[in-house]
């Protein structure tokens, strides 16, 4: 784990200093993160790399994740899904698990803490047992346009809260407690994002049994269908008709995610006899996902909803050409025809990726401009100071609002 003056080269010296100014002005206050899986997805990803940092700058910072059980998590799914428009047949057997494991975590986890920061909806009842400190709950998924009723559920607990914290500001609605954007963030220091020798990156495209011998086009994402990987793999197969390429599907799973193993077979059978797919099924192995995103020729992330979309900032961050869906928090990443290619639909998506086989020097352009853009806009460092500022603004009231 990389140190916090290791950050200095990339974005400044003087970032590193205002880090250690506010984290100072927080001395002798405790921070609790909560959330519902340690491994898998993009919010264990962030807190994995953030927690460590915020330690190192003097911030008394905890991480605690919740415990439930398949049903539970297959409630939640149906709720995260839910808050992403589609429609989903929540039962009340479903409202009942979800609320009886909240008493269970309730009951076993400590909340005392001074800033009590709960991250998207499983663990959203635990604000039930506030005291007399500060509650913060923070969304990461897309929810511009939710099903009202498990909306209308969430918000008996989210006016609880003394703020509420979105990703992008299609997501914010009527509430009234204050609310904050902070965008997510890369670690660029991370196995993940790091710089690879070329013996690394060889190694892996070898275990893969990919063979580098015509244009690789890559989406790397959990196999969840508001991924879209049959769309992917549909627009691939309009390319491939004009231009000889090849495409790599490539994920793991989350612990609260239950769907994934399924999703996975449809994607599978959707790919069975054309040896130019490759359909991987990874551990939770980041220089694998670094290697196969620096080998590639185009990242694809064509999300029907995304609530940011992180393998977006990580591709660009790689100077790499991305093509991406204009849903959630992928408009703050690529700007149209500037860091990166917004689609619409599969046919766009085709359209655009043969520009860019077809346009190599264009191609490298949108990726020179990408990685500028995330290094100025979203990396980890830009983060960690949003959260401090937010957690200082709790105790000041409204002299700190922007961040």
């Amino acid at each position: 784990m990389a140190s916090i003056e290791e950050y200095a080269p990339l974005v400044g010296q003087a970032v590193i200093d205002d880090l250690r100014l506010l984290a100072e002005k927080l001395k002798g206050k405790k921070i609790q993160l909560i959330n519902s899986t340690s491994v898998g997805g993009g919010v264990a990803e962030i807190l994995n790399c953030m927690v460590p940092l915020l330690r190192e700058l003097g911030v008394n910072t905890r991480w605690d994740v919740i415990k439930g059980g398949e049903r539970f998590f297959e409630a939640t799914k149906k709720f995260h899904n839910a808050l992403h428009g589609k429609s989903v047949d929540l039962t009340g057997e479903d409202f009942d698990i979800f609320l009886e494991t909240g008493r269970k975590n309730m009951e076993d986890l400590d909340t005392g803490s001074d800033i009590v920061f709960v991250h998207d909806p499983q663990p959203v009842s635990l604000v039930e047992k506030r005291s007399d400190n500060k509650w913060i709950w923070r969304c990461h998924v897309d929810i511009s346009n939710p099903d009202s009723k498990i909306w209308n559920f969430l918000m008996e607990f989210i006016i609880k809260y003394d703020a509420a914290v979105f990703s992008a500001p299609s997501f914010a609605h009527r509430l009234a407690i204050r609310q904050f954007l902070i965008s997510p963030s890369i670690d660029p220091l991370s196995d993940k994002n790091k710089e690879l020798p070329p013996e690394t990156i060889k190694a892996v495209v070898e275990k893969y049994g990919i063979v580098r011998d015509k244009p690789i086009v890559t989406q790397i994402s959990r196999f969840d269908r508001l991924k879209d990987p049959i769309g992917v793999i549909q627009m691939f197969r309009q390319v491939k008709k004009r231009i000889d390429c090849q495409l790599i599907l490539a994920g793991g799973g989350a612990s609260d995610d239950p769907e994934g193993v399924k999703v996975l077979e449809e994607v599978k059978a959707e790919a069975a006899k054309d040896s130019d797919i490759h359909v991987l099924l990874m551990p939770q192995n980041d220089i694998e996902v670094n290697a196969l995103q620096r080998v590639s020729d185009v990242i694809i992330q064509k999300s029907l909803k995304e609530g940011f979309g992180l393998t977006v900032a990580e591709a660009l961050w790689k100077a790499k050409p991305v093509i991406a869906s204009s849903v959630g928090g992928i408009p703050l990443q690529v700007k149209h025809k500037y860091s990166g290619l917004l689609c619409h639909s599969i046919d766009g998506a085709a359209f655009e990726l043969k520009q860019l086989l077809n346009s190599p020097g264009y191609a490298k352009r949108l990726g020179e401009n990408g990685k500028e853009h995330i290094r100025n806009n979203f990396l980890l460092t830009r983060h960690i100071k949003d959260y401090l500022l937010l957690f200082l603004s709790l105790y000041h009231g409204e002299d700190i609002v922007y961040l």
